[in-house]
């Protein structure tokens, strides 16, 4: 298994992540695109500043949708679906299906039967921070760039819900 925390900067003008593997060291970095068309995130190898991954959102939607690409290929994507209560999202990855509280950020993930993801938001901490256990060492990154895709839909959301027009 791993761990992993992801912290976002506060002051920034677009959405900027710092993830760090369970020694405390920097493996990536996850940087918004500031003029774009929907979000649009590229996540760079913090060792290398190599681009190994783009989150973009599809625009033109009537629920959120979120592509994963890394280097290059498309992975799989997130899409939000019609809820009354709450936002339910479905992961079109390897069979992922979500399990939890997406609300207050602590759910699981699955593929069949098997956990492959366990997500947990930490409170009281400056910024947004995210603990992330990802338990077979091939889903690190895919795993990484959906924690990231929620957090942006989760935020889209937020940010329609305050705007009045």
């Amino acid at each position: 298994m791993s761990r992993f925390l992801i912290k976002q900067r506060v002051f920034s003008w677009t959405d900027t992540y710092y993830v760090y593997d369970e020694a405390g060291n920097p493996i990536l970095f996850i940087k918004a695109d500031w003029l774009s068309l929907g979000h649009r995130i590229r996540v760079f190898d913090n060792s290398t500043g190599e681009e190994i991954g783009i989150i973009q959102e599809k625009i033109f939607r009537i629920f959120k949708e979120f592509e994963i690409s890394i280097n290059g290929y498309s992975q799989g994507i997130i899409k939000q679906r019609f809820s009354i209560f709450r936002p339910v999202y479905d992961i079109d990855y390897r069979g992922w299906h979500l399990e939890g509280d997406f609300m207050e950020w602590n759910y699981d993930i699955f593929e069949g039967d098997r956990m492959v993801v366990r997500i947990n938001k930490e409170l009281f901490r400056w910024g947004d921070t995210y603990v992330i256990d990802v338990y077979y060492p091939e889903d690190d990154l895919p795993a990484i760039m959906i924690a990231i895709a929620m957090d942006a839909a989760k935020c889209s959301s937020d940010e329609q819900r305050n705007t009045f027009w």
